[in-house]
């Protein structure tokens, strides 16, 4: 495996590291020579295995550090960056940017039970799975630890412009996500910062099962994609370490199915 990141001390921040999408990208550009920095919140009971899966990313030879922590508090965010800033030194900067953070409200518009979707569920899912991206961001530019040429992404869903049940609002936070990308394409630009969301496909994660019917839209999926099979993470962050190649540069401001050609059918 060429390492072709380690010469450029070369580090990738991921918001969301520790399951599915975030961790299988924190693996693959582990195998490319990349330094990670992972920030996730979970349980307690769940750190022995999480806790393994950092030091099997270790084993690649580069350098992971992690933070166990709600990364929409400022005061996390701030002290996170000043330890990042630390274990980096003065030749490291990060090369990417991931979100990844999935953390939404799947109520209903109209349900049965009178759970109804209310405007703050609106509020929490979008701080949370759009804003945060540009707050993140935002704060590595002003401590300047980005590479001259860095690449911000973060991954959408065809539910940004499709009706799902239970998906409202995500897909108005996806749809966010998507527009706060265009703009940081454009007035990062004179930065070296490029900034593009990958749209992935229906893929079988914690998030994707926490949908009410899952099951339906895992089968219905698996029928219409050309490939008749779910996209899984690794396709995901094969696509992340592509878009952080030197040979990307040119490549901003996008939003890039990776899903085998399931929008087509």
């Amino acid at each position: 495996m060429v390492k072709e990141f380690l010469a450029h001390q070369y580090w990738a921040l991921i918001l969301g590291g520790s399951n599915g999408l975030g961790l299988a990208t924190a693996r693959k550009l582990a195998q490319h020579g990349m330094h990670i920095c992972i920030v996730h919140r979970d349980p307690r009971v769940d750190m022995e295995r999480i806790n393994q899966a950092f030091d099997a990313i270790r084993a690649n030879g580069v350098e992971v550090i992690s933070f166990n922590a709600d990364a929409l508090q400022a005061a996390k965010r701030n002290d996170i960056i000043l330890a990042l800033k630390a274990a980096m030194g003065h030749e490291g900067r990060i090369r990417t940017l991931v979100h990844s953070i999935a953390k939404g409200n799947l109520k209903a518009m109209y349900p049965a039970d009178n759970a109804v979707l209310s405007s703050d569920d609106f509020r929490i899912t979008l701080d949370s799975m759009a804003i945060s991206l540009y707050d993140w961001a935002q704060a590595l530019v002003q401590a300047q630890l980005f590479a001259a040429d860095a690449r911000i992404l973060s991954f959408t869903s065809e539910g940004s412009s499709r009706a799902w049940a239970h998906y409202a609002a995500v897909a108005a936070a996806k749809a966010a996500l998507e527009a706060i990308t265009r703009n940081m394409a454009l007035e990062f630009a004179p930065l070296g910062i490029r900034a593009n969301c990958i749209q992935a496909g229906v893929t079988d994660t914690r998030s994707l099962q926490a949908i009410p019917r899952s099951e339906a839209l895992i089968a219905y999926t698996k029928q219409r994609n050309p490939f008749h099979r779910l996209t899984s993470p690794e396709d995901i962050a094969n696509a992340v370490y592509l878009l952080c190649k030197d040979e990307a540069a040119w490549i901003n401001g996008a939003v890039i199915p990776v899903n085998g050609g399931e929008h087509i059918s």
